[in-house]
């Protein structure tokens, strides 16, 4: 062989061990986690004779490398491994997660109803445990509203916590200063918070993206701040506080005067029996915005929800009205956030403009997200465990946002495309089920 074509040829790429390669990312994702927690973890300010003083609580940081690290060194050895033999592995454990996840699926919904139905007559729970079942179900339903809007229409809204406040102070002006009953007010709440959807549509018709998701912030952020200024109005600061709680036909659920729930049917007087009402009322709730959304899925006007989100462009190619898709999908999501807005006024009997700020918002996001976009039973399941694994941690105050950060993170690497990923197509051509449900079991759950 001549000396150019021994010079011509390529040299050939020297052998990575991929244990060395991700020991080296895990030394230096730990490092990193270790700098940034120097500062969140290991100085603590606490209260002394002399003043505040600095507390340093060293093996926090270690802790924090040692996780980061360990879970980094295992992510790219086994998950992230780029050597043929990984794919074909990948892709059997997907087939075989989705083929057992396929049959799960169909079980998840019925369970989970008779588990919310039989949770208030288990013999471990009490006021506690009815409180955190009250707080979950209400995300359920706002996430199942806000589901309308970004899992099925595509459009991301940031200010779906302005629809809720619209509908918590709708109930709350109505039952204070006209004497309009929970049942009353609870649909005009729902309309009212309907008519503020379709104000915020108009301006947004044509925007999209990140120009669609700065719209909405600020309108959810205007909402606040009128709710805080207008204090003839809304109380300012110092909120509504007085506001009626729900009835059952007209018996109220207090210890001492007439037309009483206890007295009526003879039985002892017990706080439980409140939280049993307002529970059930928030499951019926959320149960009407289950199957009135799913409904809407199936019909012309949920199609073409679908079909925005997927192209835009093409949707207005097949003559579909872009403009009163997003309408209808901002006024529908709106009306579920006003009747928990109604249902949260009632519940606490107080209400001001702290309980309605961006991070509300981001909370009812996040659970659509990470329930996965377009699906119900996912995000009900995100609801528990998002708003349960906040109480669940409400011991560890200092770390519940970066457990909670943490916890986003892992579900974004494991499954990218929220808990339930797939979902089957509302319309099929010919014999296309049978294909599409084959493709999905194949595509598992990677």
């Amino acid at each position: 062989m001549s000396e150019t074509t021994r010079a011509g040829a390529a040299a050939p790429s020297p052998v990575r061990n991929p244990v060395v390669e991700a020991l080296k990312e895990a030394l230096m994702a730990g490092l990193l986690a270790a700098t940034l927690a120097s500062f969140i973890l290991g100085v603590k300010t606490v209260d002394a004779p002399g003043g505040l003083q600095l507390e340093y609580r060293w093996h926090w940081v270690l802790i924090a490398f040692g996780v980061v690290a360990v879970g980094r060194f295992l992510l790219r050895l086994l998950w992230w491994r780029r050597d043929a033999a990984l794919p074909g592995a990948a892709a059997a454990i997907g087939r075989s997660a989705g083929q057992l996840a396929q049959p799960l699926g169909k079980f998840a919904g019925p369970a989970l109803l008779a588990a919310a139905f039989l949770l208030p007559f288990m013999p471990f729970i009490g006021r506690y445990e009815m409180d955190i079942a009250i707080l979950v179900l209400t995300y359920v339903l706002l996430g199942w509203g806000l589901n309308v809007v970004v899992g099925y229409a595509g459009l991301l809204d940031l200010g779906y916590v302005a629809f809720y406040a619209v509908g918590a102070y709708a109930y709350a002006l109505l039952a204070t200063h006209f004497g309009l009953g929970f049942w009353t007010v609870l649909p005009l709440a729902g309309i009212l918070a309907a008519i503020w959807g379709m104000i915020l549509g108009f301006p947004v018709l044509r925007l999209r993206g990140d120009y669609l998701a700065i719209v909405t912030l600020a309108f959810g952020e205007i909402i606040r701040v009128v709710l805080l200024n207008w204090q003839e109005v809304t109380g300012g600061p110092d909120g509504i506080s007085g506001i009626p709680r729900p009835t059952f036909f007209g018996l109220e659920f207090k210890r001492f005067g007439e037309n009483t729930f206890h007295q009526f049917f003879g039985i002892e007087f017990s706080p439980m029996h409140r939280l049993y009402f307002l529970y059930f009322i928030i499951l019926v709730l959320a149960l009407i915005t289950y199957m009135v959304t799913n409904r809407l899925r199936r019909l012309p006007v949920g199609r073409a929800w679908e079909a925005m989100r997927e192209d835009e462009i093409a949707c207005r190619s097949l003559g579909i009205n872009p403009t009163n898709t997003k309408l209808t999908a901002f006024a529908i999501g709106a009306f579920f956030g006003g009747l928990g807005g109604s249902f949260f006024a009632t519940r606490q009997g107080f209400i001001s403009p702290e309980s309605f700020t961006f991070i509300e918002s981001a909370i009812i996001l996040a659970i659509v997200v990470l329930g996965g976009l377009g699906s119900q039973i996912g995000v009900a399941i995100a609801a528990i465990v998002m708003i349960g694994g906040f109480e669940v941690f409400r011991g560890l105050e200092e770390y519940r946002m970066l457990l909670f950060g943490l916890l986003m993170v892992v579900i974004m690497v494991w499954r990218p495309r929220g808990l339930v990923s797939h979902r089957m197509p509302t319309i099929f051509l010919g014999k296309e089920r049978k294909a599409v449900s084959a493709e999905m079991v194949g595509e598992g759950s990677g």
